[in-house]
């Protein structure tokens, strides 16, 4: 995999996105989707050929099928694209599950940000069979919008109906758009090479050592580290993707807000990539019925989104188990917490600041039988066996503390406003500028961590 395709990579930052921007300028407005589409697939190529020509060929196949669903309003050819949609991504998955478990005879890497264009793809044509986009798009719109490179690795999956048009046809980047741009992006590239990728090395450590080694102390301080480490993986990478569709003349779209400010796991989930839950919910939850067929069958609607969801995430069974642990804890907020307001409001804050570090968990190991001595570990008995080092806490503990310290500072939703407030004092470009070149030389000097949308 090129390294163009890593926003938090020297090689994107120092060559690609310079360049990318300067032909971007020097274009005229009229031709800048042609610039924008061109650059993406520049982009693209670094996933490799076939990367490449499957996003080109679903563009052409979405842009043709769109236009006679806009002619004629036909079911059936709507139908017809969404489901081609839906099982390029689908085989996709399996065929890269299979190869990751060597039981095909050729290598399949899942494609770069197969997931977000295909979903932006399935968005696009059901807003066009239900008349929701007003105007028909160009072909160029269209396959500006569909590989839209800030966007394609962790979103936001921006609809467009939702004002995407209008900005395609008609945007100007200003000097103050830009500057606020640029602030993102260095905020957020921060985040990932200072935080995310340096607490990542916790996990990876533990990982080395053997979940059946490590102290109990140790698996919650993994625990919560794992937590932290994507946490400002994909905020970091949210806000570098906003920043550059800012510095194009695009909106900023909040895809990320303060989760763990939230006062339940549902409204944590409306919060962390805002953008997927609400596809989700309109291309999925509410096309089932929503909540408007009776409780059973809401439960029921609410269950598929979230292994659906999991499975969106990965093909191994623990993400279809993480999806299915996260629909079951937000029925029971529904419908049997909801009873209480303060035993809500208690609870829910638990499942934020406890039970979904634990979620994490499942998230992060592959292997179910893996995370059954991870969660021993945890919550150990009687009889547990393996060599457990008591002291590898305090160990750890000395290293990681800094990290983790400042990564519960930036949880705090008026730390980060204030961080905005004061964006263009003097002071603050300063302490920017100097975070923006120490995350350059950790960037050039280390390998750090890929970024968790990569495999989806």
């Amino acid at each position: 995999m090129s390294n163009i395709l890593v926003f938090s990579n020297w090689q994107f930052l120092g060559i690609f996105l310079p360049v990318f921007l300067c032909v971007f300028y020097l274009t005229s407005g009229k031709n800048r989707n042609a610039i924008l589409f061109l650059g993406s697939l520049v982009f693209y190529s670094g996933g490799g050929l076939f990367s490449l020509i499957l996003l080109i060929a679903l563009t052409v196949i979405n842009y043709s099928i769109g236009c006679a669903v806009w002619d004629t309003g036909e079911k059936t050819r709507f139908a017809s694209v969404a489901a081609l949609d839906a099982a390029v991504l689908i085989l996709c998955k399996i065929l890269a599950l299979l190869s990751s478990a060597k039981v095909l005879p050729f290598s399949f890497a899942l494609p770069v940000g197969l997931s977000f264009y295909i979903f932006k793809m399935i968005a696009y044509q059901a807003d066009l069979y239900r008349g929701e986009i007003r105007r028909k798009p160009s072909f160029l719109q269209a396959a500006a919008y569909f590989s839209m490179f800030p966007q394609v690795t962790q979103g936001p999956i921006m609809r467009y109906r939702d004002g995407f048009a209008g900005k395609l046809s008609r945007r100007k980047v200003t000097p103050a758009l830009f500057e606020d741009g640029l602030i993102l992006l260095t905020i957020g590239f921060s985040m990932k090479v200072l935080l995310a990728d340096r607490i990542g090395i916790l996990w990876n450590e533990i990982s080395k050592i053997g979940f059946e080694s490590i102290s109990t102390p140790l698996a919650w301080l993994g625990a919560y580290g794992y937590s932290f480490q994507l946490f400002y993986d994909f905020w970091g990478y949210s806000l570098m993707a906003a920043g550059i569709g800012m510095m194009l003349g695009f909106p900023f779209v909040e895809n990320f807000a303060h989760p763990y400010a939230a006062g339940s796991i549902g409204e944590f989930y409306r919060r962390w990539h805002a953008t997927l839950g609400q596809w989700f919910r309109d291309y999925i939850y509410i096309p089932l019925g929503g909540s408007r067929k009776g409780t059973a069958r809401t439960i029921g609607n609410l269950l598929i989104v979230w292994v659906v969801t999991g499975f969106w995430h990965g093909g191994t069974l623990n993400y279809v188990v993480w999806g299915l642990v996260l629909g079951l804890l937000i029925v029971s907020e529904k419908y049997l917490l909801s009873k209480s307001e303060a035993l809500s409001s208690v609870v829910g804050r638990i499942h934020v600041l406890v039970v979904i570090p634990l979620t994490w968990v499942i998230f992060a190991i592959p292997k179910l039988a893996d995370i059954g001595v991870y969660f021993g570990r945890l919550f150990p008995v009687r009889g547990s066996t393996g060599v457990i080092n008591s002291g590898d806490f305090v160990k750890y503990l000395e290293i990681y503390w800094p990290f983790f310290a400042v990564s519960v500072v930036l949880c705090i939703p008026a730390v980060y406003r204030t961080i905005l407030r004061y964006r263009r004092k003097p002071w603050m470009t300063a302490i920017l500028t100097v975070l923006f070149w120490v995350s350059m030389y950790f960037s050039i000097h280390s390998a750090g961590n890929r970024f968790m949308y990569f495999s989806y």
